[in-house]
């Protein structure tokens, strides 16, 4: 045993995170931490990482036989615990080198000896996999890239136990699977990881331990046998009940056209003459939910910033209908105006203002609806960021506390109430269930099949392709770019999408 929490409280004003948890890891072990957000999960890990210094909770912390109590990340890293958090924290503008040695540096005479860094950078990075110059700029790398040096950060710290929180939430599935793959490398080194992850089909292939937390308290722990964990009972676990069907059965009932985009076309604005969207055209009926699939690159979110209100790219060509009239939509703020409402992928740096409070946020697109002769009313603010607390089951103790103190589940419904606050006929959607656990996603996919019975056209856009299938009346494949197939839910699968998704040739769209 390597790691035991025993009797682990935290409260926050208001709000009890940590009742009593108990987890025990052993050592060289993959062990799987599960639950709805706002569960208390990451709470726990910041415990034991030192974010939460010792003295503001209870319980203690045994680590490799001996008590432990951290004050600081500093503590903690020295005593071979490494946090990656599920928002990477290196600074773009600096190289891997850099990132790597942050506040560890090689000293030679008092300044720093680049040359070793560079060499110990070069050999980490050959040990995750990578072979990359060690003097690349962070920004230049992708998303993956980035998570596999986060992890060689943590190896340069002689890591003992390394805790990843959703590892895999913001990567494709070859990046996911390369992941995992080092994990377990990772595990025949004898280097202990915990992981919190919401993918099932991950934990079910990697874990050799699984502990669920539900409000704050530990209610199931057991071994497993990688490849043979049992979802249902983990679901179970998780929210109290059995989620028989992970989509909720609808029937839906399209009408007429509401949204058209033809020809669509934008160029690269740090690229000359590459081409993000290329000629793309496809509708949204009213009721209808649209799915948008393609891989990680392919084009989806820049297709899908562009056309509201061209934030993203440059303006090539192609036209925009509501309704079958040409619109202009040349800004955000037009956007809104012409009933178009975007759900951004990145919720915490283009859906929200994690300074601002939930009430705040909630009335944000739509201030035209709380004012009152020139003022803005708020009384009527209160009121409707109250009901779509309501409506939405937004946990919080208050709509007046910060939006940055919700988990992301709670935070992605606070971006949804925005919009459905603005009433637009047009919603995109871009990864809403991304990082969300199964109990949130249900939630979600009922609110998405409400807007939808309202007349809304709704265009989802998902890595994820069970998601796609359980939840779109009809989907389009993107690649490089282009639009390369349309089909209907009862003609596609996950091969017939995959194959469309890999494929250059654009396909005939169906009425």
């Amino acid at each position: 045993m390597i790691l035991n929490m025993q009797g682990i409280t935290k409260v926050f004003p208001g709000v009890r995170a940590l009742d009593h948890v108990t987890l025990n890891v052993h050592q060289g072990s993959i062990h799987a931490i599960c639950g709805e957000n706002g569960a208390g999960k990451s709470t726990l890990m910041k415990v034991l990482s030192g974010v939460y210094p010792h003295g503001t909770y209870e319980g203690h912390m045994i680590y490799m036989g001996k008590e432990v109590t951290f004050r600081t990340i500093k503590e903690s890293e020295a005593a071979g615990i490494v946090i990656i958090h599920q928002e990477l924290t290196m600074i773009p503008e600096l190289s891997i080198t850099e990132n790597i040695f942050m506040g560890n540096e090689i000293l030679q005479h008092g300044l720093i000896d680049w040359e070793e860094e560079k060499r110990r950078t070069s050999d980490i990075l050959r040990q995750v996999g990578l072979q990359i110059d060690p003097g690349t700029l962070i920004k230049h790398l992708g998303v993956g890239q980035q998570q596999l040096v986060e992890i060689a950060k943590a190896l340069s710290k002689n890591v003992k136990l390394l805790i990843l929180d959703e590892p895999t939430a913001a990567l494709n599935e070859a990046d996911s699977e390369n992941l995992l793959h080092l994990m377990r490398e990772l595990k025949k080194r004898g280097i202990t990881c915990i992981m919190i992850s919401h993918k099932l089909n991950e934990i079910a292939a990697i874990s050799d331990y699984v502990t669920v937390i539900r409000d704050g308290c530990t209610v199931d722990s057991y071994a497993v046998e990688a490849g043979h964990v049992d979802e249902n009972k983990i679901i179970r676990s998780m929210v109290g009940r059995s989620i028989e069907n992970r989509y909720p059965v609808h029937e839906s009932h399209p009408g007429e056209i509401i949204f058209e985009v033809s020809d669509w076309s934008v160029e690269d604005s740090r690229v000359q003459g590459r081409m993000l969207c290329k000629n793309s055209s496809f509708y949204v009926r009213a009721g209808e939910v649209v799915g948008f699939a393609g891989l990680m690159g392919a084009g989806r979110t820049e297709l899908m910033r562009s056309i509201f209100g061209r934030n993203y790219g440059i303006y090539r060509g192609g036209t925009i209908k509501i309704r079958g009239k040409e619109v202009q939509i040349t800004s955000v703020a037009s956007a809104i105006r012409h009933g178009i409402a975007y759900v951004p992928e990145d919720r915490k740096n283009l859906g929200l203002n994690l300074l601002d409070t939930i009430r705040k946020t909630i009335v944000s697109a739509n201030l035209g609806a709380i004012i009152n002769k020139g003022l803005l009313n708020a009384d009527r603010e209160s009121a409707a960021a109250r009901k779509y607390q309501r409506s939405l089951q937004i946990k919080t103790t208050s709509v007046d506390v910060g939006v940055n103190t919700l988990s992301g589940g709670n935070q992605q419904k606070v971006v949804l109430a925005k919009w459905m606050f603005a009433e637009p006929d047009v919603l995109i959607l871009d990864e809403p269930t991304r990082g969300i656990d199964v109990g949130a996603k249900y939630e979600i996919y009922r609110l998405i099949h409400t807007l939808a019975d309202q007349g809304k056209a709704v265009i989802l856009v998902s890595s994820e392709l069970p998601e796609l299938l359980g939840m779109a009346d009809r989907i389009y494949t993107i690649f490089e770019g282009s639009i390369t197939g349309e089909l209907k839910r009862n003609e596609a699968d996950q091969e017939s999408l995959m194959r469309r998704m890999t494929l250059t040739s654009q396909t005939e769209s169906k009425a």
